[in-house]
Parts: structure tokens; sequence; C-alpha cells
């Protein structure tokens, strides 16, 4: 009997099945780090907000209530802080970017909005030093015509930088073209 044959006959395809369903089933995967574990690893890589560390370690839990009771113990031990990721992320990045921008990200992140208060009120005192610092880094000279006037506006404007502060470092050269 050739193996077209076989299969054609319906005693030996439902044998088949049978056989086939009899199988055991794989092995269940390897539990590998607790939640615990993963969490201070990645705590000890960066600075992760309540939100995000949430989301990373859901991917990993069996139920989501033991992931916030796992955060909240963090929490209470200071391993995880959202002040100390306001702090963190600020202090990598508001050297890039503006007030606006960065008050997004934060948002993005999840972080409460008291903390974002206070970090709005820091970011507005330096806000234009560090709008000039990347002015001059990345143009240095004054803009020739209206059209490199709109590219560096439009530039700074991107980066999260408020429409004052950017007039305040381009109204000087507004008379040279």
């Amino acid at each position: 009997m050739s193996n077209w044959e076989f299969f054609q006959d319906d005693e030996n395809f439902e044998q088949l099945e049978i056989t086939s369903a009899q199988t055991p089933s794989p092995a269940p995967k390897k539990a590998g780090p607790s939640l615990k574990a993963r969490a201070i690893d990645l705590l000890s890589r960066r600075e992760h907000s309540r939100v995000e560390l949430r989301r990373k370690l859901l991917r990993h839990a069996e139920d989501p209530d033991q992931v916030d009771s796992l955060l909240d113990e963090l929490a209470q031990q200071n391993w995880q802080s959202d002040e100390r990721f306001v702090r963190s992320h600020l202090n990598r990045r508001a050297n890039k970017f503006g007030t606006y921008r960065l008050l997004q990200e934060l948002r993005q992140h999840g972080v409460d909005e008291n903390h974002i208060q206070a970090a709005q009120t820091d970011l507005k005192e330096t806000e234009f030093e560090r709008a000039y610092d990347i002015w001059e880094r990345k143009f240095g000279q004054a803009p020739t015509d209206q059209k490199a006037y709109a590219k560096q506006y439009r530039f700074m404007a991107n980066r999260g930088f408020g429409s004052g502060v950017l007039r305040r470092i381009l109204e000087r050269f507004n008379d040279s073209f």
C-alpha cells in the first residue's frame, strides 16, 4: 500500500489522528529570572519610571497584581523612584531639547503631574541658556535672509523651545536681511 492509499483509507486516517493527539505536549519553558531580578537588572542600567518598569515587567508576569505589588515593594525600598527618574532624564536630555519636548517625554513615561510641574519650574529658569548653546553649536552665525531665519527658528522649535525664547535669540539678527 502506498502512502497516498494509506491516507485515503478512513480507518488509517482516524488512527493517525488518535496517535498524534496522544503525543505529549512540549515541555514548559524555563522560568528564567524572577520578576524582582528582572526589575533590579533594568534599574541597575538606568532609572525607569513606574509606568515604564511596569510595562516591561508585565511581559514576564503571570498576574498584573504580582507586578504592582513588586513595584510597591521596590518603591518602598527606594530601588525605584519617579523623582529620581525625572532628575536622571532631564540630566541626560536637557542639553539637547527644550522645555516643551522634555515635559512631553516625561508625560509619555507616565510620570506624575506633580513631578512634571517641579521639573517645569527648573527647566524654565535655564531654557534661554540651553537654547542659546544649542543654537550656537548648530548655526553659530546670524541668518542671512528670511529663509535662513525660518530654518533656524523651525530647528529650535522642533527641539521643544518656546517661541519667546527663540525670538530673543534671533531678534538681534532680524535687521540683517
